[in-house]
Formats: C-alpha cells, sequence, structure tokens
C-alpha cells in the first residue's frame, strides 16, 4: 500500500474516532516498527486540523522470544507517560494492552487506539457504524447476565459466573474519553468471577491458538476449577502450550481470563494463511468464534497481572447467557447481532 492509501484509511479511522481541529494526537511507536504508519496517521491528523505529535521510543531489547504482554518501553519513563496523559488521543504502534502505563494514560481521559496489523488488513477491515450497532447490542445484552455456558459437539462444556467485572465492546474505533480499542475487531468480552469458571475446554481441528498464530490439529482438552486451569492434555499442541506457558514459570498463567464472542462477517477464519505477520485481531473477530483467553485480567480490573497470556478463537461452539442462545454451532442466534 502506498502513503496516499496509507493516509486515506487513517483518515478514515480518525474521523469515525472524532478528532477534530485543535485536538492532540500523539502517536506513539518505537525502534523503525510501523514508522510508516506513524507518517499517515501524522498526515491524517492534520488534514482533520489536529494537532499532532510522534512520540518514538527506543527499539525494544531482544528476548527470547517469548511474547508477554504489559511490558512496554514506557515503564522506565514517567515523563513520556506524563505527556501521553496530556493528548485527546494516543495511536499505539508497539501494543500497550495491559500495562499499567496504558491504564494510566486511559485514566486521565485519553483515548486510545492500538494498530498493529499489516497494512492490507487494516484496509480490508476498516471499522463502521453499522458493525459497532451489532457489538454494542451483543454487549448489552453480555452486561446483564450472571451465567455464560460454553458448549461444542467435540465435548465443550465450561460454565463461567459473570457480572463481576465489565463488558468491553471492541468495534475497532475509539470516540470517547478514556476508551481503548484495536483496529480491526469486532467482539464483545468479559470475564468469570475470579473462582467461577468450571468445566472443559476442547480445542478441535481448526481452532486457532495466539500469539502461536498456528491452527489445531489435534484435540486439547482444558480442565478448568474454580476459576483456574488444572490439566493441559492431548498431543502435541497441547505439550507446545504447557511448555510457553512453564517459560513464564508464574502459575498465575493458569488462571481463566476473557472470554466473548466475534462478530465481523467480514474477518475471515483462514486469515493466518494471508497474514501471517499480524497478532490475528482477525481471528479474534471472525462471525461467530468463541474465545476464551488464559492469564491476566487486569484490563478488567482484576488483580492477576501476568505477561502470560494465550488467546484461542474456537470454531462451531455454542454460548449460552442465562441460558438463551447467543451462538449455536458458530452461528450468531440473536437475529439484531446477524450479519446484514
Amino acid at each position: 500500500m502506498d502513503a496516499n492509501g496509507m493516509t486515506e484509511i487513517c483518515l478514515h479511522q480518525l474521523t469515525l474516532s472524532g478528532v477534530r481541529e485543535g485536538e492532540r494526537v500523539i502517536v506513539l511507536s518505537q525502534g523503525n516498527q510501523r514508522i510508516d504508519y506513524a507518517d499517515a496517521f501524522l498526515a491524517a491528523g492534520q488534514r482533520l486540523g489536529a494537532i499532532t505529535y510522534h512520540m518514538r521510543l527506543p527499539a525494544p531489547i531482544p528476548t527470547d522470544g517469548t511474547w508477554s504482554v504489559g511490558k512496554t518501553g514506557l515503564a522506565a519513563n514517567p515523563e513520556a507517560v506524563e505527556a501521553l496523559k496530556q493528548a485527546d488521543m494516543v495511536v499505539d504502534l508497539i501494543f500497550l494492552l495491559f500495562s499499567p502505563e496504558q491504564m494510566a494514560i486511559q485514566a486521565s481521559g485519553t483515548r486510545v487506539l492500538t494498530a498493529v496489523e499489516p497494512a492490507p488488513l487494516l484496509a480490508r477491515l476498516p471499522p463502521t457504524t453499522a458493525l459497532r450497532e451489532r457489538v454494542e447490542i451483543g454487549a448489552e445484552l453480555l452486561a446483564k447476565a450472571g451465567t455464560m455456558r460454553i458448549t461444542s459437539k467435540h465435548g465443550t462444556d465450561v460454565t463461567y459466573k459473570i457480572g463481576m467485572y465489565p463488558t468491553v465492546a471492541e468495534y475497532g474505533y475509539t470516540d470517547q474519553p478514556g476508551r481503548w480499542d484495536h483496529w480491526p475487531a469486532a467482539f464483545v468480552f468479559t470475564g468469570g468471577a475470579d473462582d467461577g469458571v468450571d468445566g472443559q475446554i476442547v480445542l478441535a481441528p481448526g481452532d486457532v491458538v495466539l500469539p502461536f498464530n498456528t491452527y489445531v490439529r489435534e484435540p486439547v482438552t482444558y480442565t478448568i476449577e474454580k476459576g483456574w486451569i488444572t490439566d493441559i492434555r492431548g498431543g502435541l499442541e497441547a505439550e507446545l502450550i504447557k511448555s510457553y506457558m512453564a517459560e513464564f514459570r508464574d502459575p498465575r498463567g493458569f488462571g481463566m481470563s476473557h472470554v466473548g464472542w466475534g462478530l465481523d462477517h467480514r474477518a475471515q477464519w483462514h486469515g493466518l494463511t494471508q497474514f501471517p505477520g499480524g497478532m490475528g485481531m482477525e481471528l479474534r473477530s471472525f462471525y461467530g468464534n468463541v474465545m476464551f483467553s488464559t492469564g491476566p485480567n487486569n484490563e478488567l480490573g482484576g488483580t492477576n497481572n501476568t505477561p502470560c497470556h494465550l488467546d484461542i478463537p474456537m470454531r462451531g461452539c455454542s454460548l449460552f447467557l442465562d441460558d438463551e442462545p447467543i451462538v449455536l454451532d458458530g452461528d450468531i442466534a440473536v437475529k439484531e447481532m446477524q450479519q446484514r
């Protein structure tokens, strides 16, 4: 995608995010990563009359390859955090989610947008107001429920006690003070009570393990008791998941994190084959997927801030809120949320 094309899609994004004349927009990047994104957002912001800045952090120090959430280059730079808190909007090109720095920035009233996926994917999945309406309908239903049950023909049968943590609606743009969103995104989620998740989850062939960015090829069975994973069994993928989690040496990684479902009919289940360099946002959003996560729940206000985090979108599941069907065998059951 050329610079003009990138600027146009960023202009659409910032327009939906309510950027207007005189607002302060700071684009945050690190090293040489996504410099073209930064230039496009800055140019788009200028066209809307915003006061735009680029904050560029040093490139991160190389690690052993483990994807840890909640640790950013801002941690040792409180002056930079204070500067970001003065902005009306921060465009996050480094992935701040789960970090105390992002929480502090949002608490100041600054809205935050994360954009780290490949540019062609951003162009193919622009946010829309119609998609937002469907996501917000889902969020209303989820916020009213006290229990969530997930089942599948492969053996999944797990119940979450919900209502202790807020519901989050992700629709790909942010136009409200203190709000965070991720482009692209179209799903709703919440967290189970810390001791309120019980049952069994069975990953089936074709389900996705993120951040491995791989498709499951043989069943993996999770046993969950009182909000904690007590057993993971299966073949190679099960062993890889356990080995990855053990690398963190943090038992909190076995806690249950957020859970919800995807609503974007444009998102493609086979997206990993097209955009292997991304972090899998398309897979989190595809229509009718049910995704559960393990590890941190601090983004929802919980106390678990482990850096060990996996997101697992599953196909063909059914999801019930207070026994009312929301997703049936991988298809949205509520008319107002259906593809149209």
